[in-house]
């Protein structure tokens, strides 16, 4: 009887332990949803529609009535999450109603947006002209930072007096 509830609580928390924290919204792709390149060649047609985007931040600026998080768009694996190393689709900016912290958002760091499209604002990009879509955020995820790998053994030729019960140089518990 023991063996049984402990079993039934094990698998109860296993479950639990599945559910993402990651929010519906991000992890959804809406088929509807235009391209960023879509928003930015033709902006009458997309304003007022959802879009999910994402990709690595580059600067957070706070203004008087709204916090602006400029991206840098990556394409999004069929999670949400940005591919950090993939080749960029462009920039857009991203807005927060009020002040939110610089700090919450460092630069490099990925997320992933929902939102509705509000507009497409021309800013320089050094000397050029870039049109930024503009949109009001619902929903945002933050990634966390990934693991750093170390593709190199150890420092020395062995791992300890006996044989066979060590791992091998390159092992990662997340592998």
């Amino acid at each position: 009887m023991i063996f049984r509830s402990l079993s039934l609580m094990l698998v109860l928390i296993g479950l639990v332990g599945c559910v993402g924290a990651v929010p519906q919204a991000i992890r959804e792709a809406s088929t509807a949803s235009p391209t960023l390149t879509d928003a930015r060649e033709s902006p009458a047609r997309h304003l007022g529609r959802r879009v999910r985007w994402g990709g690595s931040i580059l600067r957070v600026r706070n203004l008087a009535r709204v916090t602006e998080i400029e991206v840098l768009a990556r394409p999004l694996n069929r999670f949400g999450e940005p591919d950090a190393d993939a080749q960029s689709l462009g920039r857009f900016i991203a807005e927060f109603p009020g002040f939110r912290d610089p700090t919450d958002y460092p630069s490099e760091r990925l997320l992933t947006i929902v939102g509705i499209l509000v507009t497409v604002e021309t800013r320089p990009v050094g000397e050029f002209p870039y049109r930024y879509p503009v949109v009001a955020i619902e929903t945002l995820h933050l990634w966390p930072k990934p693991i750093p790998r170390y593709p190199y053994p150890a420092p020395y030729p062995w791992y300890g007096p006996w044989p066979g019960i060590y791992r091998t140089p390159w092992y990662l518990p997340w592998d």
